[in-house]
């Protein structure tokens, strides 16, 4: 055959799961017919709330098999305040839970009934995180799984919900499906009811896909139940859909279940994302399926990874020859593809992060989605869970779950996109190697640096003059930044250094001294001040008893931006998260901050990149005493920067052709990429050893890991490790795997 079926996650012998499929989109809720209330038991009127007028909003966070008040409380606390458009969250229907099961994540696409209580949580857990979503301003799209129901190869009949069902007769009580509802031979045209030809329309669309039960979709019935479970969802406010396995459902099919589907309480009809996989042609082709709604972007998916395991030098063009943009919803990856390896996902580290904000700043495509999910170690692994396979609360930073959509630049980069949506891509800038530069006409630009090495350049921004806030290493609210500001000249250059694997963004939403966008006939932004320090000079004079210093350094590392910290608490009490950032103003960075007059006080400037990772001045201490008014401190910074020789040494036993490495945080330890991990020597077998040249003074975490000859990544179990590199020398860390 001259297409290949999509990969799949190994260890499914006994014919287990569906995977993941393109989603679907919608937009409101309304209440369903009675007729289904008695069926299924969903409330009388309409449950749901109103989904908040934020239409304009198209980001999706992906959380994938977050749990209910995991997920409502992402709403609330991130997702809302961050601009996020909506959440997609995973099937919420019944599932089956295998005898002696493991509890893969898997479990949930192989439905046993249409009731609303899973492993995520109950029914009413579930009412009340789509109320809270949409309280926050954010709509809510449900993965749906309606191809199938379970393996017809399965024993249980035990499932997360309570639901009576039997697979092996084809009889699911709570659904009301029996054998006359399911697809055999024919209209298969294989006796096994296998797919064996992926190009054959037949197959694909009326044989079981991996052993699961293929319903019967021509049938009037099969089709009405179906839509009665996608309007109860809707009743309870869910505005769209993620369909899984579209693919596997004929076009008109498809199109006749939606048409039984309610529209939303916006009074539109949902929008639906389809998971169709590319490799096939004509009726098979993920064109064929786009009159039903957008199709999954796997072909961007596919494209972004190899640019930025790559070069990225030509993304200038990027999405030429994929599905059109309004069409494709666009991702760098999902659960299917991080599993297989086809897409970038959290073990790429610095080159996933920087993917996910170029596909928020570039804007092509439709409804593009930050993944959220949660760490593996093989395919078939169960999200964090409890002994009965219900999967326990989120909780981000662990080493268990991964949020990406927390990202600071990732989660500020969605207000970018937002600033700067129908805006053209323009002013492309690249040094032909692996970093580039963009404006999204004159609301937002970007540079993106894949390089090993910090990229220092002057810029057309296309922006008006002013201070910015760089959103990648700070956030932006009334008038002040938090992190390194840029500024903008008249005539709209800026003089920027990208760190090594990091970007710099800013928009015209967070001009430092200002509220808001500048006028474009404006050449300064406003110096109104700020309730909190700011790295722009304000008009209006300090507080008696206070005095206005200016702090200047020259010859700091251009690996990270420059903040200055101290002795006092408003220069963050020698804490680098409390530090004061600075604005570049070519080779010089600079900030005002109000300190109290009259006082003596000591501080250091220091390079921190996105990840927190700190690089301190040498010693000593700068020192210093306020006057009675505001004063300018100029200074170098402390020493060259002295290399340190880290050798990495681990106690780990291998097979013949599996190797050890390590990587960490910053680029001389490969970004989190295994890719660029450092391979170290079994000279001392099973003592591995290696030496890294780190930068002095400098924070970092670390991990080793294990490949094997097919290029198979094991990561060790538990926390990162830590280490603060000293001023100068030869180290030796001792480690065993864990």
């Amino acid at each position: 055959m001259s297409s290949s079926p999509r990969t799949r996650p190994r260890g499914r012998s006994s014919g287990l799961v569906a995977l993941v499929a393109a989603g679907a989109l919608a937009l409101g809720a309304i209440a369903f017919s009675t007729s289904f209330n008695t069926a299924f038991g969903a409330p009388s009127g309409s449950a749901a709330a109103a989904a908040a007028d934020a239409a304009s909003n198209d980001v999706i966070a992906n959380l994938f098999e977050w749990n209910w008040p995991s997920v409502a409380t992402e709403c609330t606390t991130v997702l809302g305040p961050k601009g996020y458009g909506a959440v997609q969250v995973a099937p919420p229907q019944d599932s089956i839970r295998l005898a002696g099961s493991t509890h893969s994540w898997w479990d949930v696409y192989q439905p046993v009934g249409y009731d609303l209580n899973s492993r995520m949580g109950t029914e009413a857990q579930f009412a009340s995180m789509v109320s809270a979503c949409h309280a926050a301003g954010v709509k809510v799209y449900a993965d749906t799984v309606i191809n199938h129901t379970a393996g017809a190869n399965q024993t249980s009949t035990d499932s997360y919900g309570g639901d009576s069902f039997n697979p092996a007769t084809y009889t699911y009580g709570s659904m009301g499906y029996t054998k006359s509802d399911f697809h055999f031979d024919p209209p298969c045209p294989n006796s096994d009811l296998s797919i064996q030809d992926w190009n054959s329309v037949a197959q694909v669309q009326e044989c079981q896909l991996l052993s699961l039960s293929d319903l019967y979709t021509e049938q009037d019935s099969v089709r009405s139940t179906l839509a009665a479970y996608l309007n109860k969802m809707e009743a309870y406010g869910v505005d769209g859909f993620r369909v899984d396995s579209a693919k596997h459902i004929a076009q008109a099919d498809m199109a006749a279940i939606l048409s039984k589907v309610n529209n939303t309480a916006a009074g539109v009809r949902p929008y639906v994302m389809q998971e169709v996989y590319p490799g096939s042609s004509g009726q098979l082709a993920p064109a064929a399926f786009e009159g039903n709604g957008n199709v999954l972007g796997f072909d961007y998916a596919y494209g972004i990874r190899s640019a930025f395991l790559g070069s990225i030098t030509n993304l200038r063009t990027f999405g030429q020859g994929f599905e059109p943009s309004g069409s494709d919803a666009v991702m760098v990856a999902n659960h299917d593809l991080e599993r297989n390896g086809t897409s970038l996902s959290y073990k790429d580290g610095a080159a996933y992060t920087l993917a996910t904000e170029f596909e928020l700043a570039y804007g092509w495509g439709s409804t593009p989605s930050v993944y959220s999910g949660f760490d593996f170690s093989n395919s078939d692994q169960s999200p964090p869970a409890d002994a009965n396979g219900f999967v326990t609360n989120t909780v981000c930073g662990t080493g268990a779950w991964e949020c990406l959509d927390r990202n600071q630049g990732v989660a500020n980069l969605v207000g970018f996109h937002n600033a700067t949506r129908g805006q053209a891509v323009g002013n492309w800038w690249t040094d032909n190697n692996n970093a580039i530069a963009f404006s999204r006409g004159s609301a937002g630009w970007i540079s993106v640096n894949n390089e090993g090495s910090t990229v220092s350049s002057s810029y057309q921004t296309g922006l008006p003059a002013g201070t910015y806030c760089d959103l990648v290493h700070g956030n932006f609210a009334n008038g002040s930044c938090t992190g390194p500001t840029v500024v903008v000249s008249a005539s709209g250059t800026a003089t920027v250094s990208t760190a090594a694997k990091d970007a710099v963004a800013i928009d015209v939403n967070a001009v430092v001294g200002s509220s808001g966008p500048p006028s474009s006939s404006s050449s300064a932004p406003s110096t109104s001040p700020s309730t909190s320090p700011s790295t722009s000079p304000s008009s209006s004079a300090p507080p008696a008893g206070q005095v206005a210093e200016t702090f200047a350094v020259t010859g700091a590392p251009s690996t990270a931006p420059i903040y200055l910290v101290g002795s006092l608490s408003a220069l963050g009490s020698w804490a680098p998260a409390s530090a004061i950032p600075l604005t570049q103003h070519g080779s010089q960075w600079s900030g005002t901050v109000t300190l109290p007059a009259s006082t003596a006080f000591q501080y250091k400037y220091i390079a921190k990149d996105a990840g927190g990772n700190v690089t301190w001045e040498q010693d000593p201490n700068h020192s210093a005493t306020t006057g009675t008014s505001g004063a300018t401190l100029t200074d170098t910074w402390h020493g060259a920067s002295s290399a340190v020789s880290a050798t990495f040494s681990v106690n780990a036993t291998t097979w013949v052709g599996q190797n050890v490495y390590v990587v960490g945080s910053i680029p001389a330890l490969g970004s989190w990429n295994p890719a660029s991990a450092i391979a170290l020597s079994s000279a001392a077998y099973p003592v591995w050893r290696g030496t890294v040249t780190l930068p002095p003074n400098t924070a970092v975490e670390y991990k080793y890991i294990k490949k094997d000859p097919d290029g198979t990544v094991e990561w060790e179990s538990g926390a990162n490790r830590t280490y603060t590199s000293p001023a100068s020398g030869a180290v030796t860390l001792s480690d065993s795997w864990k």
